[in-house]
């Protein structure tokens, strides 16, 4: 009886049937939700880092009313339809990225999905938690030319604010970090498991 020419495979190999239709379709699934998953918070991770080293370094030199002025319309005028995608996209995405990669053959990249998410979840919360109210806040504040006290408004706001916009700056690009390390990952796992078995 002729014996079978195909050696067994170790454990956790990929199988034959790895190179099929259906895991085709799931490592590209896979691989588009960590691409885009990445590509949003590229975006606002470099939101938070611009700030971080030009915008607010700049504001610093305005004077009171001034700064108060700049800083009440940039906050009225931040929330369009280009900054959404990305705070709102990176946390969903990379939700999504985590979720496709439950199944037991994702399991290594799943750490740092998760990972990311987690360092995201952070700087999401710090948005939500601090800059926001800090922003209203400051818009409640009402007109800077009108102030009597100016210098104690900005003085309950630039501090605090510039601290946790470094900390959510950190967070966010752990988190890239983490979803960049997931795409190498699944970059190997799919060049294995695209090749033919071995004869």
């Amino acid at each position: 009886m002729a014996q079978s020419l195909s050696p067994s495979l170790p454990p956790g190999a990929p199988s034959s049937s790895s190179a099929g239709p259906r895991a085709a379709a799931v490592r590209r699934t896979r691989g588009g939700a960590l691409v885009s998953a990445a590509l949003a918070m590229g975006l606002i991770s470099g939101f938070f880092y611009a700030y971080a080293c030009s915008v607010m370094i700049g504001l610093a030199r305005l004077d009171d009313r001034t700064f108060i002025d700049t800083m009440q319309w940039i906050n009225a005028t931040v929330r369009n339809r280009w900054f959404a995608p990305s705070f709102f996209g990176a946390l969903a995405l990379t939700a999504a990225a985590v979720l496709v990669h439950l199944p037991r053959d994702g399991r290594r990249v799943l750490p740092w999905a998760v990972a990311a998410l987690a360092f995201y979840g952070a700087a999401f919360g710090i948005t939500l938690g601090v800059h926001v109210p800090l922003n209203d806040d400051l818009a409640a504040a009402g007109d800077p030319a009108v102030l009597g006290d100016p210098s104690a408004v900005r003085a309950a706001f630039e501090d605090r604010w510039v601290a946790w916009n470094a900390a959510r700056t950190v967070a966010s690009t752990a988190a890239l970090a983490c979803l960049l390390r997931a795409l190498v990952l699944h970059g190997r796992e799919a060049g294995l498991q695209g090749r033919p078995p071995r004869r």
